[in-house]
């Protein structure tokens, strides 16, 4: 399936945080450790861990919750699974307001603790949520392909595993990142566990190696550096609206010719001992907004989490034909050490 990239009238052309002339929005990381920047010395500020891939709509909704509250909003990127050990690293000093990662993740973080207690103005019209976190913008698992050397077009999980891709696949890692755990439990669905194990131990001879962002991995496929990767329909489609990347979005199909996908939403929580908790309870409020809702499809190429703000825009074109299917996340949580130990085995690492 190749993907047209739908053009979307009125939106401002963003390339990231760094390009934003954003009111109140502090990049102050990218990379893994290191430290907040505090996040005590300064009343009106409200400091975020979060996975990457919602940059430029961050931008744009700092500089408007910044003129609203006068709070200024710091934002640390970094893995998936990063967010939730750097929070756990500073459990005896947290520097966190709002946790914002991927599930299984986000389910992690609930259960080692590291999630108060708090539930935004209408998470009530949230399915996905909890006491304790809240799904915000809506968003799938896919691939990606360079529609130029990947030739013929790979359609298949069988596909993946001709010689011609040895060295030009890659997909980020399972327990690392929220979207390779997503490959994992894709293929366990697709394959059955034994056999999802099975599958990757042979697609080993064709992955570049480990890596630990996604998001990292556009711009590889979009250059021809490599022709299929994995990645999330709204980082993918936000990166071709914003960089002009050179690739297309495709969901794998079985040997019954059925593609299939489940929903790996960005949620977000109140981080436990936040040391500006009310800044935080203010920012959760204002993403779940109806008004901040309906600037997702737009602006972060996702889907809202609200049943009363309507699902449209090119993720929900890019699901017709598309099987959704809808994980347990609380026995993923459960078997997880043990599912990425026998991963982690079946590809020799």
């Amino acid at each position: 399936m190749t993907t047209v990239f739908p053009k979307v009238p009125g939106i401002p052309k963003v390339r990231g945080v760094r390009a934003l002339p954003a009111v109140g929005l502090l990049l102050l990381t990218t990379a893994c450790g290191g430290t907040a920047g505090g996040g005590t010395a300064d009343d009106r500020t409200v400091t975020v861990y979060t996975v990457d891939g919602l940059a430029g709509w961050y931008g744009k909704r700092a500089a408007e919750f910044e003129a609203r509250t006068g709070i200024a909003v710091r934002l640390v990127e970094s893995g998936s699974g990063e967010v939730v050990t750097r929070a756990e690293r500073e459990r005896a000093n947290p520097q966190a307001d709002v946790l914002v990662t991927l599930p299984p993740f986000i389910q992690r973080a609930e259960a080692a603790g590291l999630l108060a207690e708090y539930a935004p103005a209408g998470a009530d019209r949230v399915a996905e949520r909890t006491g304790r976190y809240t799904a915000i913008v809506d968003n799938y698992l896919g691939f990606i392909r360079n529609p130029k050397l990947a030739v013929p077009a790979p359609t298949t999980w069988q596909d993946l595993l001709d010689p011609r891709f040895q060295g030009k696949l890659q997909y980020s890692t399972p327990g690392q990142a929220g979207d390779g755990t997503a490959v994992l439990l894709q293929l366990k669905h697709v394959y059955g566990d034994q056999g999802a194990l099975d599958y990757l131990a042979r697609l080993e001879k064709n992955n570049v190696g480990p890596s630990s962002s996604t998001g990292k991995l556009q711009p590889k496929v979009s250059k021809g550096e490599i022709l299929v990767a994995n990645g999330d329909l709204q980082m993918n489609l936000t990166s071709i609206r914003d960089d002009k990347s050179e690739f297309e979005v495709f969901f794998p199909a079985d040997e019954r010719g059925v593609r299939s996908t489940f929903a790996i939403p960005y949620s977000a929580g109140l981080a436990t001992g936040a040391p500006h908790a009310d800044n935080g309870r203010k920012f959760l409020d204002f993403l779940l907004s109806p008004e901040v809702q309906r600037t997702v499809a737009t602006d972060a190429m996702g889907l809202p989490t609200r049943s009363d703000v309507p699902a449209e825009g090119p993720i929900a074109e890019l699901l017709a034909g598309v099987e959704v299917w809808q994980p347990d996340w609380t026995a993923v949580v459960a078997t997880l050490d043990a599912d990425l130990a026998a991963y982690a085995k079946a590809v020799g690492r």
